[in-house]
């Protein structure tokens, strides 16, 4: 069977998920348009891709069914999981689920969650949308199972834009680590296999993240900032002042000048010389990727005067380069005491791989192209990117010698009418 056939018996697949029966031809015209090559996969120039006689009448039925009609994101990426997941079983590594977040600069006001945050791919502040993920991934590959966009708390807080974007009343204000909790549970309830949570600093560095995780019995491998604290190796928080035989008995560890924890850099600045090796992660395109590394087992000491107990021992995982004069980059991690460190150490970078699925399904599948102002809209959008990026993942695990490669599924498209320019477009413009 070719890549094409392939191709519609998934479509075929996935539309049981839809609810009725004419929701099935826009959303194959739809998953269609964004595999076909084109720069943008906004609505009008996909419907000129799928339908160049009737672009009009095509244009009117995407843009129904992507910004108004009421099938659910949910139910649609649990199908992808379930496509996906049987072949991505049979690959290398550890599994793991990836968090993080992805960022669609946006001029304006009005579409939904715009507002002036951090948007990694301009690496810095600016008018933005932001929405949150969890990706399943081994060595072999990663399909993205949850998505929800971040409502900063002006928006959340506005009854007006909210009505005029078609926010769900159930939606409130929630940080990006209680979306992406949210997300894990929601996982864990539908029976997705269990894996090592992995995350940058803006997730790993909330203890109320990490402690969320361990409750769940979740391994973890997180990044955090250089100013976190830790008890060295050995040491923990003192116990409580003893009883004086008045009110309640104290309860609360206790710190002192000369017996308080250090941060993470600090620590890192104190070990000796043989605390770091030259280790190995994987196979890089030429030679192996390595870095240097200390690995050792420490006591998380956050909020340490409010507990009664210690925290548990963790490991402390620090690279720093010899040409750096700092450490650039810290995990903290619930992995069990004898894990190799060789494994701690691929866990940690494996994170890489969500920079791939956000990287393809921006510049390949259009996730930044949906140019509707609506929740439903760009929710929805967003879902049907990552069906075609699921279909493409099983195409490149399934292909022998591809799934290392930049493998790219293309379609075949109809030819454009004669003269036809997207809106937007710079010949359009100049007219």
């Amino acid at each position: 069977m070719d890549v094409e056939a392939e191709f519609e018996d998934y479509l075929a697949m996935l539309s049981g998920r839809l609810g009725h029966a004419d929701r099935v031809e826009p959303f194959g015209d739809y998953c269609r348009g964004l595999m076909l090559p084109g720069e943008r996969k906004s609505v009008e120039p996909m419907a000129a891709r799928v339908a160049p006689r009737r672009v009009r009448s095509k244009h009117q039925s995407l843009h129904h069914f992507v910004a108004e009609a009421s099938w659910s994101d949910a139910g649609l990426l649990d199908a992808v999981r379930d496509y996906v997941v049987p072949v991505l079983r049979k690959g290398e590594g550890r599994w793991s689920w990836i968090v993080d977040d992805t960022g669609f600069p946006k001029k304006g006001r009005h579409s939904v969650g715009v507002g002036r945050q951090y948007c990694g791919q301009l690496g810095k502040q600016d008018n933005c949308q932001v929405a949150v993920s969890v990706s399943l991934a081994n060595a072999s590959g990663s399909l993205p199972i949850a998505y929800r966009l971040y409502l900063p708390k002006e928006w959340a807080e506005d009854a007006e834009r909210r009505q005029k974007a078609g926010v769900p009343e159930e939606v409130v204000f929630a940080t990006k680590g209680e979306i992406a909790l949210l997300q894990i549970e929601q996982a864990l309830a539908a029976g997705v296999p269990r894996a090592v949570v992995l995350a940058d600093a803006a997730y790993g560095n909330e203890s109320a993240f990490r402690e969320q995780l361990q409750r769940w019995g979740l391994r973890y491998c997180v990044a955090v900032h250089s100013t976190t604290s830790v008890w060295a190796p050995g040491h923990q928080g003192l116990p409580p002042e003893p009883y004086g035989g008045r009110g309640r008995p104290p309860k609360r560890l206790r710190v002192s000048q000369t017996h308080k924890p250090l941060s993470v850099v600090a620590l890192a600045s104190a070990l000796a010389p043989s605390a770091w090796r030259q280790l190995s992660w994987r196979e890089g395109t030429n030679s192996p990727l390595s870095g240097r590394f200390a690995v050792l087992r420490v006591r998380p000491a956050h909020r340490d005067t409010k507990r009664s107990e210690p925290q548990p021992e963790c490991w402390l995982l620090i690279e720093w380069p010899k040409q750096q004069t700092e450490p650039i980059k810290y995990w903290l991690s619930n992995l069990a005491p004898n894990t190799p460190k060789r494994e701690l150490i691929t866990l940690a970078k494996q994170r890489w791989r969500i920079e791939r699925d956000y990287q393809e399904l921006k510049q390949e599948l259009g996730l930044g192209h949906y140019e509707g102002r609506g929740w439903r809209g760009f929710h929805h959008h967003a879902s049907l990117c990552i069906a075609a990026y699921g279909f493409l993942m099983v195409q490149r695990l399934l292909t022998e010698g591809r799934a290392k490669k930049n493998f790219i599924v293309r379609l075949k498209a109809p030819p454009l009418p004669r003269g036809f320019r997207p809106r937007g477009s710079p010949a359009r413009s100049a007219s």
